[in-house]
């Protein structure tokens, strides 16, 4: 059996970074009283994630009429607090699921650890392939409007990181970078030296 980080629902489900812009170490965390669960996690997923929320809530409010799922983050629900510390990464987020309960109307996200042994080679997708069972399961149950927020937040963390170059959309570092766009030449502020 699985180690079960279940949180059905949580007082807090956010995302956060630790680190400055460039170096950045993304986490999802979920609190309920003192007990705080961290899952390290990449800003694609980060971004995935948020999208595929958002996405899942317009197919949910397009089929339903109960009018339970906001079109946008309700006032009130906005969490722009840090992220709980002490941080302790329980591990590393590797594959997602995402659901939607209509018992009792829920978002269901289920995140499990990262392993080399899930990762399925070009040459092995026609095989039958067992993953293997997860040693943790991080499982978080949210109301629509607590998700809205969720995405809202995770929208605002992703661009609090680096500015993007307007010519190639790479990261811009703060010694600037090599934008390929100019044939590798440094962009150069005109009124420096």
């Amino acid at each position: 059996m699985p180690i079960m980080h279940a949180f059905d629902p949580p007082e807090r489900f956010v995302t956060g970074t630790v680190g400055e812009p460039g170096a950045r170490t993304f986490f999802l965390q979920a609190r309920t009283g003192t007990r705080v669960t961290s899952i390290a996690i990449e800003k694609q997923q980060v971004a995935a994630l948020a999208e595929r929320v958002d996405e899942l809530l317009d197919e949910v409010m397009a089929t339903q009429t109960s009018g339970v799922v906001p079109a946008v983050a309700p006032l009130g629900l906005e969490d722009s607090a840090p992220l709980e510390q002490p941080i302790e990464e329980e591990f590393r987020a590797g594959t997602m699921t995402l659901s939607w309960d209509p018992s009792d109307e829920r978002v269901v996200i289920e995140v499990f650890p990262y392993t080399e042994a899930a990762i399925v080679t070009p040459d092995q997708v026609d095989e039958d392939f067992e993953e293997p069972e997860p040693e943790e399961v991080f499982l978080v149950r949210i109301t629509a409007a607590t998700a809205r927020s969720f995405v809202q937040r995770a929208e605002q963390v992703l661009e609090a990181g680096r500015p993007s170059c307007p010519f190639c959309g790479n990261p811009i570092d703060p010694d600037g970078h090599l934008c390929v766009r100019a044939n590798g030449f440094r962009r150069r502020d005109p009124q420096a030296p």
